[in-house]
Order: C-alpha cells, then sequence, then structure tokens
C-alpha cells in the first residue's frame, strides 16, 4: 500500500468580481510576502535562544482559509516555513473530529507529526484571521525547540526514542488561548514538563506574538483592498505559481529518472535493519506534471527516531529541490512561493517506509534523512537537468549539549555544517547548511557568553574535497570543550557513504567525530550517539563531510588548482594525485610537467 500525496485542490470558483487586473495581484503578493518577512523578524528579535536569534531555525507563514500556503518568510529555513499549511490542515482534521470550531481570538499550538508537523521539536503557533466575521486565512510561525521532554536533554539529539511517546510533550491542536482567554493549566503542563522552561516559553510567547503581528497585517491588507479583491488575488498568484512549474516541467524530456542513496542509519548496531538503509527516488516527467515516487525506500525503523513524516518533512525535502533545480531564482528572478507551484507535483511513497512512517513510529531525529532524501531527488534530477545540479552534499550533524546548575538545566543545540558538491562552473560551498536546512550557525561569542562552553577550533577541513573540474566544497573542524560537567547526544549523517561525484567528478569526504575524555583514550564516534555523560574538559571534534566533485578533475583550471594549493585547501601532493597539476607550495605551474602528468590510461 503506497500513499499518494498532492496537496491542491486546484482552482477555486472566483467571486465577484471576476477578474483582476495583475498589478494589483502583484502588489498584494508583495504584501504578503512583507507581512510574512517582518513576522519571521520579529520573532527573531524577541526569541531567547540562539537556535531562533542566531541560527534563524524557525518558520513564519500566510496560508489561507482551506490550508493553502499564500507566503512564506523568506530569511526562515524551508523546513520550517514549509511545513506550516500541512500544520494548519491538520489542525482542522483534529478539531473537526473533535467538534470544535475555530473562533476569533483563538491560537492553537500544534506539534503532532502524523497531522502536519515536521517533528516534535518544531511547534506551531497558529492564528487565525477573521474579515467580516469569516474565517479567511491564518498567520502562523514554527520554531525549533531546544527541549520538549523527551526522555534526554535536548530535541535534536534524541537517537534512541523507541516511540512518538518517547520523543517528548505531544500537542494536538491545542488550543492555548481561547477567544482571547488564555489556557494557564495548559501552560503551566508545558513548564513543569520542558527542560529550560523559562527559555523555551519565551521563545512560544516570541511565536504567538509574531503570528499575532501577521493576522493583524492581514486584516489591514484585506480592508485596505476588499475581501472579494484580495481572495481574486490569492487566486491568481496561485495559478502563476503553478504555470511557472509547469512551464519549467514541461522543458524537460518526457522519461523515467531513478537515483538511490543511503543513510548511515546505527552503524555500531548489530540489527541489519537498522543501518545502511537506502533511499530511493523515480520521477516520472509526463507533459507538464511529474510523480516523485519512493518505492524501493528502506522500510521503516519501528524503534528508533530518523523515520521521515510524509507530510511536513518527505514533502518539504521534495519540493524544495525541485523548485530550486527547475526554477532557479538566479535564472529566474524572484519567485512566488506559494501553494501553486506544488500542484504539478505528485508523490507516491509506500505506507511504512522510512519517509512515510506509520503511528507511533518515531520521527524526532528525521532531520538528517530528510536531507539525504532531498539530496537524491537532486541526483535524480541530474540525469534530466545536468547543468542545473550540484554533485552530492556533504550532510549535516546536530550535537545536543546539556547541564545542570543549580537545579536548572541548561541546553544549547549546534548544527555543524555540512558541504554542497560542485556545480557547472561553480566549486561547491564551504560549510554551509544544505538543501533543506538553510540555518546559520551560532557565534562563537554567543555560545560562550552563554553557555559553560570553549570553541578552541573553528576553520575549514582541508585535503579532502571531491575533486572535480569544479570541487566540492569543504567542511568544517569544529572542537568543543565542556568548563563544566554536563552531557551530549549526537544526531547526524554522513560518517559510511561518500558523497556522490558527478560527470567524472571524484566523490566527497565522509564526516567523522572524535569525543576526547582526559585520562581516557580518543573514541571514534558514530554518526548516533545517544545521551552520554561528559565530564569537565571533555572535548568533542566534529570534522564535516566535503561535497562531491564535478566533471573530471584532470579538465581543471590548472591555476585554480594552483590557487588551492596557496589557500592551503589541498596539498601539493593531492594536486598532482587528483588533478594531474605539476606545482610548487609557492603556488607556481610547471606547465610542461602538468601536460605529461594528466596523460593517463
Amino acid at each position: 500500500m503506497s500513499t499518494a500525496l498532492n496537496i491542491s485542490k486546484g482552482r477555486q470558483p472566483a467571486t465577484k468580481p471576476d477578474r483582476i487586473d495583475p498589478i494589483t495581484s502583484s502588489v498584494i503578493q508583495g504584501a504578503l510576502e512583507n507581512i510574512a518577512v517582518e513576522m519571521g523578524y520579529k520573532l527573531m528579535r524577541m526569541s531567547y535562544s540562539s537556535i531562533i536569534r542566531e541560527s534563524e531555525d524557525f518558520g513564519a507563514a500566510l496560508v489561507d482559509a482551506e490550508g493553502r500556503g499564500l507566503a512564506e518568510s523568506a530569511q526562515s529555513t524551508p523546513l520550517q516555513s514549509g511545513p506550516i499549511p500541512g500544520y494548519v490542515r491538520g489542525i482542522q482534521r483534529i478539531l473537526a473530529a473533535r467538534g470544535d470550531v475555530i473562533r476569533p481570538g483563538d491560537v492553537i499550538m500544534h506539534n503532532d507529526a502524523y497531522s502536519g508537523a515536521s517533528h516534535g521539536p518544531d511547534v506551531a503557533f497558529i492564528v487565525p484571521v477573521f474579515v467580516q466575521g469569516r474565517l479567511i486565512a491564518f498567520a502562523a510561525t514554527t520554531a525549533h525547540h531546544l527541549d520538549i521532554g523527551a526522555l534526554s536533554p535536548g530535541s535534536c539529539g534524541i537517537v534512541e526514542a523507541i516511540d512518538a511517546y518517547a520523543e517528548g510533550l505531544q500537542f494536538k491542536a491545542i488550543k492555548v488561548y481561547d477567544r482571547g482567554v488564555k489556557n494557564e493549566m495548559v501552560w503551566q503542563i508545558v513548564r513543569d514538563n520542558i527542560r529550560a522552561s523559562d527559555l523555551v516559553v519565551g521563545d512560544m510567547d516570541a511565536q504567538i506574538a509574531a503570528a499575532r503581528i501577521g493576522a493583524d497585517r492581514m486584516v489591514e491588507l484585506v480592508e485596505r483592498y476588499g475581501l472579494a479583491t484580495f481572495e481574486l488575488a490569492c487566486t491568481a498568484l496561485m495559478d502563476h505559481a503553478e504555470r511557472l512549474m509547469r512551464q519549467a516541467i514541461a522543458k524537460l524530456p518526457d522519461g523515467v529518472y531513478r537515483a538511490e542513496t543511503a543513510i548511515d542509519g546505527y552503524l555500531d548496531s548489530d540489527d541489519p535493519t537498522k543501518k545502511e538503509l537506502p533511499i530511493v527516488v523515480t520521477i516520472t516527467k509526463k507533459d507538464d506534471s511529474l510523480t516523485v515516487d519512493l518505492t524501493g525506500t528502506a522500510p521503516q525503523v519501528p524503534d528508533r527516531p530518523i523515520n521521515m513524516p510524509l507530510e511536513g518533512t518527505a514533502d518539504i525535502a521534495i519540493w524544495l529541490t525541485i523548485r530550486s533545480v527547475l526554477l532557479d531564482t538566479e535564472i529566474h528572478g524572484h519567485i512566488p512561493v506559494n501553494a501553486g507551484l506544488i500542484r504539478p507535483i505528485t508523490i507516491i511513497a509506500p505506507k511504512g517506509c522510512l519517509a512515510n512512517p506509520t503511528f507511533p513510529a518515531p520521527t524526532i531525529a528525521r532531520f538528517c534523512p530528510g536531507n539525504q532524501l532531498a539530496d537524491t531527488v537532486m541526483k535524480a534530477l541530474s540525469h534530466a537537468m545536468p547543468g542545473n545540479v550540484s554533485a552530492g552534499i556533504g550532510n549535516l550533524k546536530v550535537i545536543a549539549f546539556s547541564g545542570l546548575k543549580d537545579e536548572t538545566h541548561w541546553v544549547h543545540m549546534e548544527i555543524f555544517e555540512g558541504s554542497y558538491g560542485g556545480r557547472l562552473g561553480k566549486d561547491g560551498m564551504d560549510a554551509v547548511d544544505t538543501l533543506y536546512a538553510n540555518t546559520r550557525n551560532n557565534p562563537i561569542e554567543d555560545i560562550e557568553t552563554h553557555l559553560p562552553l570553549r570553541v578552541l577550533r573553528y576553520e575549514l577541513r582541508e585535503d579532502v574535497s571531491g575533486a572535480g573540474k569544479w570541487r566540492g566544497g569543504l567542511g568544517s573542524v569544529r572542537e568543543f570543550t565542556f568548563l563544566s560537567d554536563g552531557g551530549a547526544s549526537v544526531e547526524g549523517e554522513g560518517h559510511r557513504y561518500r558523497p556522490w561525484g558527478f560527470q567524472g567528478g571524484n566523490e566527497g569526504m565522509p564526516a567523522k567525530l572524535d569525543l576526547m575524555t582526559p585520562g581516557q583514550a580518543d573514541r571514534a564516534l558514530p554518526s548516533k550517539v545517544p545521551h552520554m555523560n561528559i565530564g569537565t574538559g571533555g572535548r568533542f571534534v566534529c570534522f564535516g563531510p566535503a561535497g562531491g566533485g564535478y566533471g573530471s578533475p584532470l579538465e581543471r583550471d590548472p591555476a585554480k588548482v594552483a590557487d588551492d594549493v596557496l589557500d592551503e585547501v589541498i596539498s601539493v601532493e593531492t594536486a598532482l594525485r587528483d588533478y594531474g597539476v605539476v606545482v610548487s607550495s609557492r603556488g607556481v605551474v610547471d606547465p610542461a610537467a602538468t601536460v605529461k602528468a594528466r596523460i593517463r590510461d
């Protein structure tokens, strides 16, 4: 049995007036986008935790009354803003089943991974927008919270939860404000069951305030243009986005494009069903539509949290990658992000597979598998659009640091960057979040100011990038030490499999992680580590992966190879071995020796 996912309900019948001019539509589109951006900035500036304030791991979006996305915050991560329409639809289903309705003044909290949410720590707060007594839209924010009451401190880094109940508090369409009245008992439950509750609840309050600002701005916008004109504009904007996507799809050759990659899973497990798990993507292009079939992807892991919700994670990985490849903003300019973009795309996923698990399979560690799914979609599209993709990406890693001081928990989530593969005409980007993640790094100054941690190293990882005509990006090396007793858990990927090379490019380099404990031998850790106690002076050294190369390394401009040697990106020996370039440590290329070295069998 498979699940087919196509969120679109198609074009809706217009109300009078029956037409709208494109200028008015564009002005309303710009207003919607600006409202979402304002919500995002307000949330950033009001938040308490660095994961929102600095890393921008949040979302803000506007959704119509039917659960169709209208606009999202451009500065937030796609994995946060993208799922918001799914959150809204999930809330609507749950409330309808309860016989409840949405009223003015309601604020609804939701994080159910089986009803639209991306995973439990990404909690949404939804504010309905009423005009003339009628529900017309929703303003919503999501954010990653540093603790959600799981079995061990943190939210990412939880890699041993046996089911959804072990992952922390589940909020299924909970009205934290009911007709404007705060539900104090719900907030008390939250505070009593979450570590670092002042931090988490402070961030939640910021989310509510930002969503309310968005709702107020929408009311002002509708009152300015009139409800009928506003609704016509929204329909026109979604239709326009759909046309853009269909036109881009139509340019591809009809055919079937398949790719397979794999995730580590639990490399230290004795159970073969928990490690080295395939992700398979088959894209069928016909006319101006795409079907993305995940048949062949590994079965869900029923008692480990690396499963990906189909709606909220897997769909976002697929839609984002297709949009990025087919409608690159560098070529096409600004692309409106709304429900119209996804109408031409249908997703098929076998029920019970890694990308469409069944409740109560845990999902809290879905981040890295979802990023690998996005990479696999990119690989499949490379057969149809080789000039628009990168080679294999270096996946990410998250370490949840925590500790206890004077009966109060501190929790910190650190996202360790990956890297992009080489691209046509460009080397891969170094030390950045990849694909659907798009968060920023935490400044060292912020970490050391607020936490008992010291950052000893932060530098590029040298001499490991996937060689190619355009080389893969470099990962980073980051070293943390504990200034007091604490603990940590690790959620990561990319220790077993190298990022793929493309069109003759070499594979990239896997990640690795070392733990150094005073008085003990250094330990090489797998990509997933459950919570462990770490004493003062304990150190993590995290080596980020390097992206794959694009094109034959023997075609790389010798001057670029020499520049990489001068920048200490690669060594003289690597220049000769991988690129066939004879260059001195001072960056001087020997042309004759290089020509001879590049004549290989």
